[in-house]
């Protein structure tokens, strides 16, 4: 009697198990795309630009669930001052084929599908920080154009920003019409045909507006959506010899930590091209500068991968696409405060060439955008400093030949850069660099 009454319930589960396969494959299947999702590395870098305050970092938290004002100063100024770096996911809904960054449905709580992981670059609107935002151009594939729809469009540093996706050669761009939340229908309207008239001007009028609330999560579905649709992963060189372009470098020691037990430096940034792997030994260039004889030269860093970060997560070896960072046997002291912020990291000997003066063609605008009166960009003359950015490098120049087409500039920094790199070219004006063009590295 004993037997048979164990045997009962053990029956009666089996008849009741088909029921929940469905239920349990959809589970499942939710389980195995977040898992997938949060050991893939991103695939894609896309920059967030767009003036001051006109919701950059809020978006990124509703993308990522990441605030990137975290340093003390953004948080006491509220804005970003360095290149923000978030990791996201956009999952597509099996059911009602809703976008999410969310691993289930926030419209029917159906399974999803993952589509694809992305790096998001937050790159300061402040105009006293044109600079950091042209080095974060320098490493992305795309970007978000975000424009606030209570403000009248374009706004300088709008202007400015648009500019600099033009020049660094950015044609996947995506606007983003903010804070449709704080304007009437009618005010919404009125700021997209303005946004379509400013974009026709500057070459981008086929690019999609997306109206949103970041704030208030309202056509959310929607910009992930375009991205899918209007900013391709490109093709990437996984066979050429590795480039990292270094936008970070940091110590993460916390205050008193023995030296017995210190990390080494950590690098952050993108892979340009090429693989990296944990335990390689690499070059860092230009390096650190040091006097011999009367004269200040660049000697290139070597060291050794310690350990490959992808969205936080430890990896044997990353490629191309996404932000990423290594930790190394350098001694913290060398990278900390951003003081690597430029370099290249490669294989020795097998990266770009140290540049101590360089030699442009140059292509400049017909005038100065970014401050609030455009002025007429005037030649460049001898003696004059300018800004000068190249892959993630941000560099001081001085003209010592000037001409139409062809510029000779003496540089603070040297850069390591390859003939053909295009550099963006700022010039003083007021007591702010603007930008006023770009030349083509000979």
């Amino acid at each position: 009697m004993a037997k048979r009454a164990v045997k009962e319930p053990k029956a009666a589960k089996k008849e009741a198990k088909p029921e929940l396969v469905e239920e349990d494959k959809a589970v499942e299947n939710v389980k195995k795309e977040v898992s997938k999702a949060k050991t893939i590395q991103p695939e894609l870098n896309l920059a967030l630009v767009g003036h001051v305050d006109h919701g950059k970092t809020t978006l990124t938290e509703r993308f990522s669930g990441k605030w990137t004002d975290t340093h003390s100063e953004e948080l006491k100024k509220g804005i970003t001052i360095r290149l923000g770096y978030a990791d996201f996911s956009i999952y597509k809904c099996d059911k009602c084929n809703y976008y999410t960054a969310k691993e289930k449905c926030v419209k029917c709580n159906g399974a999803t599908t993952f589509q694809r992981k992305i790096s998001l670059v937050d790159s300061p609107g402040h105009e006293s920080l044109m600079a950091t935002m042209l080095s974060g151009a320098a490493i992305v594939d795309g970007a978000l154009l975000l424009i606030a729809a209570n403000e009248k469009c374009p706004q300088p540093q709008t202007k400015e920003h648009l500019m600099a996706l033009q020049i660094s050669g950015i044609k996947n761009v995506i606007v983003v019409q903010n804070k449709i939340d704080l304007v009437s229908h009618e005010e919404a309207i009125k700021n997209y045909q303005q946004i379509k008239e400013f974009l026709a001007e500057n070459d981008y009028a086929d690019v999609p507006i997306i109206p949103i609330s970041a704030r208030a999560n309202v056509n959310i579905d929607a910009l992930l959506n375009a991205i899918q649709e209007f900013v391709p992963t490109p093709e990437r060189k996984v066979d050429a010899d590795p480039v990292m372009l270094v936008a970070r470098s940091f110590d993460i020691n916390k205050p008193g930590a023995k030296p017995g037990i210190m990390l080494g430096g950590v690098l952050g940034g993108t892979v340009k091209e090429g693989i990296f792997r944990e335990g390689q030994n690499i070059e860092i260039v230009p390096g650190y500068m040091v006097e011999e004889k009367n004269k200040k030269i660049w000697k290139p860093i070597s060291t050794k991968i310690v350990k490959i970060f992808s969205g936080g997560a430890p990896v044997g070896q990353i490629g191309p696409g996404g932000s990423m960072a290594i930790s190394t046997t350098l001694d913290p002291s060398i990278v900390k405060s951003d003081s690597l912020t430029g370099s290249l990291v490669g294989l020795a000997g097998k990266l770009p060439p140290v540049h101590y003066q360089i030699s442009l063609t140059t292509n400049l605008l017909d005038r100065v955008v970014g401050a609030k009166e455009e002025t007429e960009v005037k030649p460049l003359a001898k003696n004059e400093v300018l800004m000068l950015n190249v892959n993630s490098a941000a560099t001081v120049g001085v003209v010592i030949d000037p001409s139409k087409k062809n510029t000779t500039c003496v540089l603070k920094k040297p850069i390591a850069a390859n003939p053909g790199e295009r550099i963006t070219i700022s010039r003083r004006v007021g007591d702010r660099f603007r930008l006023i063009g770009y030349g083509i590295l000979k």
